[in-house]
């Protein structure tokens, strides 16, 4: 059985730091790319980062450059999401998903995502 597990979610003040993390089990974790994605109430979710677990490649929206940083563990299957900076705008219910394209363009829409978690929420007060 395919799951996904994000964990780490919570309230912090803006400015603050979070680290989430997604744990993958019943697929070939190296084989895929896992990203992040958020959907604030009321809007579309969207790309947020990503990374190719084989060569380790990252990809971030442009509205988190230089404040989230994406990083992997292969030995442990686990991906995480160092959240720094944090503003009110960053609130969200944030995923995890695979897939096994690696088109950042692609995968920022959603396009060809295989499999989902079900989500942690992250508050950001001011």
């Amino acid at each position: 059985e395919v799951q996904l597990v994000e964990s780490g979610g919570g309230l912090v003040q803006a400015g603050g730091s979070l680290r989430l993390s997604c744990a993958a089990s019943g697929f070939t974790f190296d084989d895929y790319a896992i990203g992040w994605f958020r959907q604030a109430p009321g809007k579309e979710r969207v790309g947020v980062s990503c990374i190719v677990n084989s060569d380790k490649s990252t990809y971030y929206a442009d509205s988190v450059k230089g404040r989230f940083t994406i990083s992997s563990d292969n030995a442990k299957n686990t991906v995480y999401l160092q959240m720094n900076s944090l503003k009110p705008e960053d609130t969200a219910v944030y995923y995890c998903a695979a897939t096994y394209y690696k088109n950042w363009e692609n995968i920022r829409r959603s396009h060809g995502i295989d499999y989902w978690g079900k989500g942690t929420l992250v508050t950001v007060s001011s």
